[in-house]
């Protein structure tokens, strides 16, 4: 059983690797965000240390929200999403390959390069891992939670904005305990408290989303 959910998390990891701009587009936006910002604000070290935090997770949410218009569209266009759910190896654990190969793809390069984001916005070297360590356990949640509204959007054109309005409230607890962490570590204080409970959400968004996706979408190719 295991070795089948491994063979689908990597031919869907591939699949996504064949639409590199679908790797592409989140990652370049992202940078982009970062690297605009000490232009907009100032250079002035002390005012961009303090508004890193928030300015990192948002790109970090946007870039994601960029890329979960197109988790389900093809699946859908050409009709090997009705398959999958009539699929009697379906269900639960492929939606959660799928999603897991689409993080895997956008979430950890942007993961990978987070220390550059952080010294572009100066952020204190105590505070990098930081970013890092919220990045890796909450954004599994964001795109297990993305994911439910991506389907249930799959059946609407140009459904960004839609999706966006659906998603943009769940993801506010993720923003306010991942920035408090990274504002904790950037004053040398404790901050696994924040940590456990972004581990807390991707737990719990790992282990019921995939269940509200595969309903979501039942109502979508309806």
């Amino acid at each position: 059983m295991m070795s089948a959910w491994f063979e689908t998390l990597r031919r869907e990891s591939l699949l996504v690797l064949r639409k590199k701009s679908d790797v592409l587009n989140p990652l370049v936006f992202y940078l982009l965000v970062i690297s605009l910002f000490p232009l907009g604000v100032g250079p002035a070290p002390s005012i961009l240390a303090r508004i890193a935090p928030g300015v990192i997770w948002v790109a970090v949410l946007l870039s994601v929200m960029l890329s979960l218009e197109r988790l389900f569209r093809d699946d859908y266009r050409d009709g090997s999403l009705e398959q999958m759910l009539l699929s009697v190896n379906g269900g639960a654990g492929l939606i959660l390959a799928k999603v897991m190969a689409h993080w895997l793809m956008t979430c950890v390069p942007i993961l990978i390069l987070s220390p550059l984001a952080a010294l572009l916005m100066g952020v204190p070297d105590s505070a990098v891992s930081a970013i890092m360590l919220t990045l890796l356990v909450a954004t599994p949640a964001l795109n297990m939670l993305g994911a439910v509204g991506a389907a249930l959007t799959v059946g609407v054109g140009r459904s960004g904005v839609l999706l966006s309005l659906l998603i943009l409230p769940l993801f506010i607890p993720v923003l306010i305990f991942a920035t408090s962490a990274i504002d904790a570590a950037a004053m040398t204080l404790p901050y696994i408290g924040q940590l456990s409970l972004l581990a807390a959400f991707s737990a719990g968004a790992i282990t019921l989303a995939p269940f509200a996706v595969i309903a979501a979408l039942r109502i979508s190719v309806q």
